[in-house]
């Protein structure tokens, strides 16, 4: 039994990092799901108070830094309010069509169609459509890095502390 949980931990983790190029899949639900099978199922007493605070700081950096990074470039480079949002829309709609490239080419097509019909202008719209491409990268970056922290920090607390 405990095989096939430890089997689930490694999964979750696993799909969390799939998250990334498929923003459609949760990673920090699946991320939680194996903290908590663990902790719930393989050893309810290994994983301090401080693990836990942890992780939920991380888990709401996490989620902010995706947000944040990608509104901040698409306004760096330009772009509106509604090149913002739609540069959200097209990752979400980008995870079902051609992935993993859609979320790459959808958002960058939907905010530069954005940004021609408020500004009429190729050059900024264009600018705006790079910042969304360079907001997803580099949302993706900072979610991977928190990732991988979240994994190692987990791994130590189990196997060395």
């Amino acid at each position: 039994m405990d095989m096939l949980l430890w089997v689930l931990v490694v999964a979750g983790f696993i799909v969390s990092y799939i998250g990334l190029i498929y923003p459609v899949l949760p990673s920090p639900l699946f991320l939680w799901v194996s903290l908590l099978i663990y902790q719930f199922f393989i050893n309810p007493n290994e994983l301090s108070i401080w693990f836990w605070i942890t992780m939920i700081i991380l888990t709401v950096l996490l989620i902010i830094s995706d947000i944040i990074i990608n509104s901040k470039a698409v306004k760096r480079f330009g772009g509106s309010k509604w090149g913002e949002r739609m540069a959200a829309v097209g990752v979400i709609v980008g995870s079902f069509i051609i992935p993993p490239f859609g979320v790459i080419v959808v958002p960058f097509v939907l905010v530069f169609i954005t940004e021609m019909v408020q500004k009429e202008d190729v050059e900024k719209a264009f600018r705006s459509s790079l910042g969304a491409l360079v907001g997803f990268l580099g949302g993706t970056i900072a979610k991977l890095i928190i990732q991988t922290f979240i994994i190692i920090w987990f791994v130590i607390s189990v196997f060395i502390w």
